[in-house]
């Protein structure tokens, strides 16, 4: 997967490889003494496991090829045997590794959690041009974490209402007196190694510490000691309490104050806290876990197979740490090779046995521990669905070469790779574009410099908008003798409103987001396809086999995933696409079953149909028939993959490719009725969220009557955005 996505302007990162392992031997003992004996959760549950994947697909991308998770039975069976597998579950917009795991742990929709594009974004600096950072980056930092107060934005990355820091997702467990690991998972946990004043190392250890010194000089053997793995600790903890290298966990705006809480950063002092001071954990087949260099610690957030995030996972619940977090890297990017795998192909099938085996393993270890269903919650989900790109192939034998299109050249028909396009080559050779920036990804975000001296005009951003609409290109996956359409769907940032795509920050919202064709992948250089005589000679179109899923647009096989849980309270439905739900649901279900509560109101409302009634609310059981219906109608209007964001989409893409320099009234018209129902929604959409919030957690109940007002007035507003866009 990509860890960051390719930036305009900022150079790609190099992702760590996956470590061999040369070493296999039993796991270090469990430090049965620091158990965290304070953490009291509800229902039998002692304790929470939750996984995500990176792109791993419940449904298969090419018929008769078996699926990722049905190359995993360890995993699919523990799922459909024991408890409840959704496969009507989805991701939000954009679709992306960061916003897709961090609207899972959060609850909250990307306008409110802040990553609103991902896994990179673009913003405005003070000057009207543009700067890209990454998503990925601590709780607490900032876009622009060159100085405390930043450079060119000063606020923060993970931003919600009022320009503050989005809530920490560990402080009601911490809260509760329950240690929280994180293993790779997003924001969690350190991400990078800066030495700047605001950078993570400064911030947490502090400037001419050990540790800050250490990445001064040897940023890389840093990573591995400091990013990656933490444990946030429960001021009870027996895990940071004895240790000298806890330090302060700082979250200066978390609502109700969070002060004497304590953290441990980094597998450095994570492992000697988890295996009775062995400076390494084993993985499930017993190897040393490793950087590649050979350093114990952190391999890379590419190199988190199930065998390495699952033996940090058991590691930590047998260490007392009753609350782990884990990312799984995907299985279809073969990261020795550095090059994309398609279905069926030889080293795909090989990483998903690997991942099967692992967790085979990994389930008979927490059960010769007593850590099962009886009374762990599991929770397993993927941050997204991926668009495979590739041609047909019968035996599993892909092609992984350059195909230059736009020369001309025929690829193979089980040619693997993205389509790789120059969005500039789409525009006319007779046009001048304002001068613009973009996210490059398959539905890439669109930033027109504004410099105070001469800003374009609204009829200059409307005219790009106009001629990128109307782009044509060559789809080699599709026909390569005629050009086709490259946009799906467009939207400026009346119809990104809809899609919760305006942020809490004002510099951090696109212009607009051209969700194109997922085979393309559209930037404004293409030098990832060197292709000719010379070989540094670059084209405007042509096939990269390295990349070969695309994420980030708005269809059904890349916004559709599965959610999978098992544990005390969760009914056996096996597998079922009964309820439409997406990632914001995943930690209000959590927390309903756990007896907990976050501090504010989450976008996402608690799976009630999959919940035994006994483990849910008094109000969720009496008013159950009507409040699962209200939900159902919440996400048809609040939903980023939900139908009146579907339709208001539809209606802003028609808008957008209408009219001209001289007449621009029906773009006029249809944005001014999506922005009327959008307001509508908003205002609809905070009183359901209250309502089944208050019904989950406490608070004053709605009753019957109102419920059924708010749905019906939610299926009006549906039956409105669908007429619009229809006649749009």
């Amino acid at each position: 997967m990509r860890r960051l996505m390719k930036l305009a302007s900022v150079a790609a990162l190099v992702a760590m490889q996956c470590l061999v392992p040369s070493t296999a031997s039993a796991h270090p003992a469990a430090n049965t003494n620091s158990q965290t004996q304070s953490c009291s959760l509800n229902n039998g549950i002692q304790h929470v496991i939750s996984i995500t994947f990176d792109n791993t697909h419940l449904t298969r991308d090419r018929a008769g090829i078996a699926s990722d998770l049905e190359q995993m039975p360890n995993l699919l069976n523990f799922m459909t045997g024991n408890g409840t597998l959704s496969d009507n579950n989805h991701t939000i917009l954009i679709s992306h590794t960061a916003g897709g795991i961090l609207t899972s742990l959060t609850g909250l929709y990307p306008d409110r959690h802040g990553l609103t594009v991902t896994n990179s974004y673009g913003y405005f600096k003070p000057d009207g041009t543009t700067a890209f950072s990454t998503a990925f980056k601590y709780w607490t930092d900032l876009v622009d974490d060159v100085t405390p107060t930043g450079a060119n934005d000063p606020l923060p990355n993970m931003v919600t209402t009022g320009g503050v820091t989005t809530p920490a997702p560990w402080v009601p467990y911490t809260r509760a007196g329950c240690d929280y690991g994180g293993v790779s998972t997003a924001n969690v946990v350190l991400e990078n190694t800066k030495i700047t004043p605001a950078g993570d190392m400064t911030k947490v250890f502090g400037t001419g510490s050990t540790e800050w010194n250490e990445a001064k000089t040897n940023p890389a053997l840093a990573q591995t000691d400091f990013v990656g793995i933490a444990i946030h600790c429960a001021q009870g903890s027996r895990i940071c309490n004895p240790s000298a290298n806890a330090k302060d966990d700082l979250l200066p705006q978390e609502p109700g104050g969070y002060t004497g809480f304590k953290g441990l950063f980094g597998a450095k002092y994570v492992n000697r806290a988890i295996t009775n001071n062995q400076p390494v954990v084993k993985d499930m087949s017993g190897a040393d876990i490793t950087d590649p260099a050979g350093n114990p610690g952190f391999p890379g957030f590419d190199g988190m197979p199930a065998k390495v995030s699952l033996a940090y996972v058991a590691q930590m619940q047998e260490a007392g740490v009753p609350i782990t977090f884990a990312y799984i890297s995907d299985a279809h990017d073969n990261h020795d090779l550095r090059r994309a795998s398609g279905p069926g192909e030889s080293d795909y099938v090989t990483a998903l046995h690997a991942y099967d085996q692992a967790f085979g393993a990994f389930f008979d270890r927490l059960a010769a521990d007593g850590i099962n269903k009886s009374n762990t919650l599991f929770v397993f989900t993927s941050d997204e669905n991926d668009h495979f790109a590739g041609g047909n192939s019968t035996d599993g034998t892909w092609s992984h070469t350059f195909c230059n299109v736009s020369g001309g050249q025929t690829c193979p028909a089980n040619q693997i790779g993205e389509v790789t396009q120059n969005i500039k080559a789409l525009l006319p050779n007779t046009y001048t574009p304002p001068t613009f920036d973009m996210h490059f990804d398959s539905a890439p975000t669109i930033y027109v410099a504004k410099p105070t001296a001469a800003p374009p005009t609204a009829a200059q951003i409307r005219e790009l908008e106009r001629k990128l609409a109307a782009a044509r290109g060559i789809d080699p996956y599709v026909d390569p003798s005629s050009p086709r359409d490259v946009m799906l769907f467009m939207a400026d940032t009346v119809g990104e409103k809809a899609l919760h795509m305006v942020n809490a920050d004002p510099r951090r919202t696109p212009d607009f987001t051209y969700f194109a064709n997922p085979d393309y992948f559209l930037t404004t250089t293409n030098t990832a396809c060197p292709v000719g005589d010379p070989p540094s000679r670059k084209v405007a179109t042509c096939v990269d086999y390295h990349f070969a899923w695309s994420h980030g647009d708005a269809t059904d096989d890349i916004g559709r995933t599965w959610l999978g849980l098992v544990g005390p309270g969760v009914k056996n439905l096996g597998r079922t696409s009964a309820t439409w739900s997406d990632h914001a649901d995943t930690r209000p279900t959590m927390l309903a079953l756990l007896g907990l509560k976050d501090s504010y109101e989450p976008d996402g409302a608690v799976l009630a149909d999959f919940l035994q009634t006994a483990a849910v609310s008094r109000d969720l059981r009496a008013h159950h028939e009507s409040l699962v219906r209200l939900h159902e109608v919440y996400k048809d209007i609040a939903a980023p993959f939900g139908p009146f964001a579907h339709d208001t989409l539809v209606a802003s893409t028609h808008a957008i490719a209408s009219g001209s320099a001289t007449n621009d009234s029906h773009y006029t018209s249809v944005e001014n009725s999506i922005a009327s129902l959008t307001s509508q929604r908003d205002t609809l959409e905070a009183q359901m969220r209250t309502a089944l919030t208050n019904a989950a957690f406490g608070g004053p109940t709605a009753s019957e009557q109102e419920l059924k007002d708010m749905i019906d007035r939610g299926r009006q507003l549906v039956d409105q955005a669908s007429a619009l866009a229809s006649n749009s």
